[in-house]
């Protein structure tokens, strides 16, 4: 036996080893086998993303928030985010009745 022929036969049988939780003995890779045991049988629904939500109840509930808060830094906040919405107006108003 030659001196380098053992550390190259562990190189050898490692990779061997390595290989196989790839390659089950049924011949089908593992992710597939797990793929094919989650399917039950059912016709596939893709997954459905949850409803979008209402952007002006987003822009009300930051409203309310800044409300709230009862500070310039939110109302000014808010009303840099949304000046357009209707909101904003009553933001403006809050900011009149605020003590700088």
């Amino acid at each position: 036996m030659k001196r380098h022929s053992f550390p190259a036969g562990l190189f050898g049988a490692l990779i061997v080893l390595a290989g196989l939780p790839l390659q089950p003995l049924e011949g089908l890779p593992v992710m597939v086998k797990k793929a094919k045991a989650d399917d039950s049988g059912k016709a596939g629904r893709a997954p459905s993303m949850p409803m979008a939500r209402d952007p002006a109840v987003a822009v009300a509930e930051e409203y309310e928030a800044a409300r709230r808060k009862g500070t310039w830094e939110a109302l000014e906040l808010f009303i840099a985010r949304h000046g357009d919405d209707p909101l904003a107006e009553q933001a403006r108003a809050g900011l009149k009745r605020l003590p700088r």
